[in-house]
């Protein structure tokens, strides 16, 4: 299972300027990937815009998305535009983990519809494949096109209709970053979607969980989940916490899990967006027996 971390963009207030310092060490210390979520009506940087800036500024690590969200994203051509053009300046390094959304105020302050989002994400990911396959055209021609099968799309939904969407337009299943059941339950419906579609090998399977680092991290983690779902009283607060990751324990503990479960590609998102997160992590991950290989990797037996 290749380590991966977030970039701080979802962390109310995080100096905006240092997603680039952020990227730059979080290549050098060894992470496979760097990651971005997406939310449109919360203090969150536009998770396009910063992984263009950590595309320009690193050469290697993976770049992935978990997810985006479509429902509320009206214009496909200009969603494929902008992805595309991540994965040229990053040289084929995007993935591009795709999702409805959740988030009801999203769908109502942008005007999305409300319904039809099973049709809606259909017809977005047949559009921009249009795109990116050049069909788009103008009498000047074409949108930016990446090269051949890119960027690669992970497809999320926990329904037998997204495991089929999974198995239909992209390269493997993206989970939600909470819940191993959901993750099991998922991995199984995604590979059945795969076996019955007729494609080759398995889908690719991402996740992430939160995390944080150092003597504040239970505090900084309570915090962070409580903000983002809006209280303590959310249900979603008590299973997103009880899945962050805040000790060398629960560190292993979740390595171990979602490694025996199938897991390719896990992103670590971080509840504080100070730098030393960065560092603090890859020693974690060290101290509790991932690798550098050369990129942070983990396995279990």
């Amino acid at each position: 299972m290749n380590i991966g971390i977030g970039l701080p963009i979802a962390v109310p207030g995080r100096p905006a300027r240092e997603v680039k310092q952020w990227a730059e060490d979080s290549e050098r210390l060894g992470f496979h990937s760097l990651g971005s979520i997406d939310r449109l009506v919360y203090d969150i940087l536009d998770p396009l815009v910063s992984l263009g800036v950590a595309a320009a500024v690193t050469e290697r690590v993976q770049l992935f998305t978990s997810v985006l969200n479509v429902g509320w994203r009206g214009n496909p051509i200009l969603f494929a535009k902008q992805l595309a053009t991540i994965d040229l300046i990053s040289e084929g390094r995007l993935t591009a983990g795709l999702g409805i959304g959740g988030w009801p105020d999203d769908f109502t302050l942008s005007g999305a519809p409300e319904k039809g989002h099973g049709k809606i994400f259909d017809d977005t990911l047949t559009e921009m494949r249009r795109v990116w396959d050049g069909e788009v055209t103008s009498v000047s021609g074409p949108a930016p096109l990446p090269g051949k099968g890119r960027p690669k799309l992970l497809i999320g939904g926990l329904i037998p209709a997204g495991y089929a969407r999974a198995a239909r337009f992209g390269d493997g299943w993206v989970a939600p970053t909470l819940s191993l059941d959901l993750l099991v339950n998922g991995v199984q419906g995604a590979t059945e979607a795969w076996a019955a579609a007729e494609r080759p090998g398995k889908p690719h399977i991402l996740t992430g969980r939160y995390f944080c680092c150092g003597s504040e991290a239970v505090q900084l983690t309570d915090e962070y989940v409580a903000h983002y779902y809006g209280s303590r009283e959310s249900p979603y607060y008590e299973p997103v916490r009880a899945d962050s990751l805040d000790s060398d324990e629960r560190l292993l503990k979740e390595l171990i899990a979602l490694s025996d479960a199938g897991v390719d590609d896990l992103v670590l998102y971080p509840a504080s967006s100070s730098l030393d997160q960065v560092h603090l992590l890859a020693e974690a991950l060290e101290r509790v027996g991932a690798r550098r290989n050369p990129t942070f990797e983990f396995t279990t037996g």
